[in-house]
């Protein structure tokens, strides 16, 4: 398993206040790693803290396998709030101007203005593109110096549903095409959805959980909640007299992801077995449902 950031126990602090607290996070190479939370949850200063904009207070830092240095920091391109534009430039002469400070080829400026979709602006300025434009424009720089590792902060905050699905469309070329790895935050968990195959949920600088797309996947659909008497016990009666090897306990009830057909004979065996049953209910849990549950509304 290859790891392009790996983060221990990492710990940030403003005045005596935690912002982010004790945060180990894992993103293989290959990974569109979805980081989701609240506005003021952390994930600004994480990236901050990953691209050594701001110092960390504890934790250690790893990039491509090694503590992370400035050389490593070279490969990762980065986009932290706005891009910082030549107003008067076109998106051409952006990338040519900055391609001086980061490197890049006449033909990688090319098929970076590709790959954003903003080859057919021609002549039109910087300082007269939507908000969409601009912020494609600034993933494009950030791209210059064929960085390994993409790190974009809130990338589609603010756009239109036109402008979200170019920038999304951008992203999953970066990661398809020239095989980038990227770190990106939202708090908009519907679009993170489309594009992300791994997730880390922090709340309160906590990363509350972090998992795969496919292991979301099997924790969202149609689950049996039951609240019973004795939980530990229900798990033991629903596994050995029903055979259900699925049911948790989480906040103090039960939930079971199979057998949802069974629920009368599941209740009748909690019954006979002596633990009372106040609630038998089937919920659908869907993505943005599970992810409200970890971070709050």
């Amino acid at each position: 398993m290859e790891y392009v950031l790996r983060t221990h126990d990492l710990t940030k602090t403003y005045g005596g206040k935690t912002v982010v607290n004790k945060l180990s996070m894992n993103i293989e190479k290959g990974d569109i790693y979805g980081f989701i939370g609240k506005n003021g949850a952390g994930k600004t200063t994480t990236m901050k803290m990953i691209l050594n904009m701001i110092y960390s207070n504890g934790g250690s830092i790893e990039l491509f396998g090694k503590e992370a240095d400035d050389n490593a920091r070279k490969k990762i391109g980065s986009l932290i709030e706005a891009p910082g534009l030549y107003k008067n430039c076109t998106a051409y002469e952006n990338l040519h101007r900055f391609s001086l400070l980061y490197g890049g080829t006449e033909k990688e400026i090319k098929d970076i203005l590709e790959i954003v979709n903003l080859t057919d602006t021609g002549k039109k300025k910087a300082g007269e593109f939507s908000l969409g434009m601009r912020q494609r424009l600034g993933i494009g720089i950030a791209l210059l110096g064929n960085p390994e590792f993409l790190v974009l902060d809130e990338p589609v905050n603010g756009l239109d549903p036109a402008a979200i699905k170019r920038v999304r469309d951008s992203i999953l070329n970066i990661n398809k095409e020239k095989g980038v790895t990227v770190l990106i935050s939202s708090h908009l968990l519907g679009e993170l959805a489309k594009i992300s195959t791994k997730y880390g949920i922090i709340n309160s600088g906590v990363l509350v959980e972090e998992m795969t797309a496919q292991e979301i996947e099997s924790k969202c659909g149609q689950n049996l909640i039951i609240k019973c008497s004795d939980a530990d016990n229900a798990i033991n009666v629903l596994k050995n007299k029903l055979g259900i090897t699925d049911a948790v306990v989480n906040n103090a009830q039960i939930e079971i992801s199979s057998g949802l057909e069974r629920s009368a004979q599941i209740n009748k065996a909690l019954v006979d077995s002596g633990i009372e049953v106040s609630d038998l209910h089937v919920y659908n849990m869907d993505m943005e449902n599970y992810f409200i549950e970890r971070i709050g509304r």
